[in-house]
């Protein structure tokens, strides 16, 4: 769907990405958006995980590591696959990683001004 605003291009040569794309965007920011499911990413980007160990190291409860898996999994940020048992999960893309590592990086050094870390 157009929204027939022109795409406008800076000097940097980057373009205006249409109303579509920012609302994906928003969408996953807003899956981001919780501190739980940072930390998941966050550990996810180490490697590929199970819910047990995803638990231990994020410090929640197996049920509420599951909820926040099967958001992050519905919103396309991770995958899983069977190996027996169990389901062992993996970021989809790299790149969203990257998103997650520079902003935690910034907010851990101070360089973001009222960043105020939550618990949620």
């Amino acid at each position: 769907m157009s929204t027939g605003a022109a795409e406008i291009t800076d000097s940097n040569g980057y373009g205006d990405p249409s109303d579509e794309t920012f609302a994906s965007a928003a969408v996953a920011f807003g899956l981001l958006a919780s501190s739980a499911r940072l930390h998941i990413m966050w550990v996810l980007a180490q490697g590929d995980s199970d819910v047990s160990t995803l638990g231990s190291r994020v410090g929640r409860a197996l049920p509420t590591v599951s909820q926040h898996l099967a958001q992050l999994k519905s919103g396309g940020l991770i995958r899983a696959r069977r190996e027996g048992r169990r389901h062992v999960y993996s970021v989809s893309d790299p790149e969203t990683l990257a998103v997650v590592r520079l902003m935690v990086e910034q907010i851990s050094k101070g360089a973001i001004p009222g960043s105020a870390p939550s618990r949620d």
